[in-house]
């Protein structure tokens, strides 16, 4: 006899994945992408309802994780958008618009791209006495260190790092 395979919390796993697609389709798109932040907290809280259900009752956790994991990125790009226009409506009080609309959008790229390059994400699950943790960095400061090592030509670096 077959032991059933328990699915719970799938359902709200692929509501959760089919709405962070959307949020994500929606925030790469300028303007409308400020509007897709809503539906990325809807992604995130049904992902996280999701992956609590199959923690309960161990059920596969792929497409939830999946989920959660584009609803939090889509997220933090639509969430990005109210920068952008925040540096638009700076612009228009000041009564530099016209001229300056390449210099902000170059300004707000950099500020995202120097907030990330030693962003870490850290995702822990726990269920009594089994523990999953997906650790996701950039690793700048461990990568510098090593080109700084080589660099003076210490032939002690390990393959690991």
């Amino acid at each position: 006899m077959e032991e059933a395979k328990n699915n719970s919390g799938q359902n709200l796993g692929i509501a959760a994945l089919v709405t962070a697609i959307i949020t994500f389709v929606l925030a790469v798109i300028p303007c409308v992408g400020m509007v897709a932040i809503i539906p990325g907290i809807i992604a995130i809280v049904l992902a996280a309802i999701g992956l609590n259900q199959a923690q309960r009752d161990d059920s596969p956790k792929g497409v939830i994780l999946a989920g959660l994991i584009i609803g939090v990125v889509a997220t933090m790009i639509s969430f990005s958008q109210y920068f952008v226009a925040g540096k638009f409506a700076d612009q228009i009080k000041n009564d530099k618009w016209s001229n300056k609309i390449e210099e902000i959008v170059n300004d707000v790229q950099d500020n995202v791209v120097r907030d990330l390059e030693d962003a870490n994400v850290s995702i822990k699950v726990d269920d009594g006495d089994e523990k999953v943790e997906i650790n996701i960095g950039t690793g700048k400061s461990d990568k510098e260190k090593t080109l700084e090592d080589l660099e003076k030509g210490n032939d002690s670096i390990s393959a690991g790092k």
